[in-house]
């Protein structure tokens, strides 16, 4: 290594350290995290990047940056950090690449505008306050997961995303597709953002400007639900058409070849009792919350998950109920054919206030009529926001949401409660 070479490499490092240390001190909440990240040097990368191990960067970048200007490798070191406490690069191959890193982005620059570390601040952050403050009227809370349905809903023209993406781009993202497996897991920086949220209550007790801070950390730490496990509560035993090879006894039945010629003594039975949703109802909240399409992106989610985990009959009753504050359509459903009419024919009707009675009341009078033999259960896509039943009805209930939400009421107890991750119906079907 020449002269200059080694000079370069030794300026750099201390660069880095001292927004390392420059973070701990003002910032003593991210303590833990630092200690798990590590920090080293990539020749000729021309950039930062983080892949939830390990900081990396360019010496040469790294000088050049610190040159123009010196608060940028604080800024960079500090967004990486945000991006592993809130765990962006573990779910990044199960999304639109691009949407997600730009609302990855934003999040934790909102997140660092927020709390306002002067030694992190950059000539732009004007522009950005500005730009943020009208996503923000939109979206609401800036968490990534809120971001990215909104630009999967609303999406950006090109000069847009090149404007958001001057703004708020620090590192590169490449490296949160990882061949291999990291030290450092989902699970850990869950644990590690849980300490995080805990420090931070007591070190911002009677103080603002951690808000942001504290919305992307409850997103991150929340519990995560399978929304396919859930679905198998929704089971009901009944008669398939196939081979029981689990009762069938083939000593007696090579017995019988071998002693009688072509006459087996045993014969395997027809019918298998096997668990397949065969009755099933999907309630659908239609009130102006819950748009078209992510009531559309939930009803080809849910029907995916419980065709793929092979749950259905040859000849399945479902029924799709529409309701705002009255049940406004019912479609019935009896093969892929006819959801496939649905999803790309039926309308959302209603668009009213939310009460959930009248939905249980209609299934309860098509039972009645005999339209169910064994109804198991129905699950309902809402907001939360609206009247529940009293009575516990006699089939199972899940009343899914889209985010958790602190001020919504809670469920029945007799019923599930689901919150689906925003990025659930998003995501690419894996199904």
């Amino acid at each position: 290594m020449s002269q200059d070479a080694e000079k370069i490499t030794s300026l750099a490092k201390s660069v880095m350290a001292l927004a390392h240390d420059d973070i701990l001190m003002h910032l003593r909440f991210f303590d833990l995290a630092l200690s798990k990240l590590k920090i080293r040097e990539r020749k000729n990368i021309g950039c930062f990047a983080v892949d939830g191990d390990t900081i990396l960067y360019d010496p040469v970048y790294v000088l050049k940056c610190y040159r123009e200007l010196p608060h940028s490798v604080v800024r960079a070191c500090l967004h990486m950090l945000l991006h592993c406490i809130f765990a962006h690069s573990y779910r990044y191959e199960k999304l639109e690449g691009e949407n997600w890193d730009l609302a990855a982005d934003i999040a934790v620059e909102n997140v660092i505008l927020e709390m306002g570390l002067q030694s992190a601040a950059l000539e732009t952050d004007a522009d950005a306050v500005r730009k943020l403050q009208v996503l923000r009227e939109d979206i609401g809370p800036l968490t990534a997961e809120r971001i990215y349905r909104y630009f999967r809903f609303n999406p950006l023209t090109e000069n847009t995303r090149a404007e958001l993406r001057k703004l708020f781009f620090r590192d590169d993202h490449a490296l949160w597709k990882p061949a291999e497996q990291l030290e450092m897991t989902q699970e850990q920086w869950k644990k590690i953002s849980e300490r995080v949220r805990a420090d931070l209550k007591a070190f911002t007790k009677n103080r603002t400007g951690a808000e942001a801070l504290e919305q992307n950390l409850q997103e991150a730490t929340r519990e995560k639900y399978d929304y396919s496990s859930i679905l198998r509560s929704f089971t009901t035993m009944g008669e398939d058409i196939q081979v029981n090879e689990d009762e069938f006894d083939y000593i007696y039945y090579s017995y019988g070849l071998r002693t009688y010629g072509n006459m087996p003594l045993v014969e395997p039975l027809e019918y298998k009792e096997v668990n397949k949703v065969r009755e099933f109802v999907i309630a659908i909240d239609t009130s102006a919350s819950c748009r078209g399409p992510i009531v559309r992106a939930f009803l080809q989610k849910t029907y995916s998950i419980l065709k793929s985990s092979e749950n259905f009959f040859h000849k399945v009753n479902i029924h799709i109920i529409q309701c705002d504050s009255e049940v406004q359509s019912d479609t019935k459903v009896t093969c892929d054919d006819e959801f496939e009419t649905f999803m790309k024919y039926g309308k959302l009707n209603g668009f009213g206030a939310t009460d959930f009675r009248p939905v249980f009341e209609y299934v309860d009078n098509l039972q009645r009529k005999g339209e169910f033999e064994n109804l198991k259960g129905l699950i309902y896509f809402t907001d939360g926001y609206g009247i529940y039943p009293e009575r516990m009805p006699d089939y199972s209930v899940i009343f899914a949401f889209l985010d958790e939400d602190e001020n919504r009421a809670p469920v029945p107890p007799w019923s599930m409660k689901v919150v689906l991750e925003s990025n659930l119906l998003e995501e690419q079907d894996e199904h």
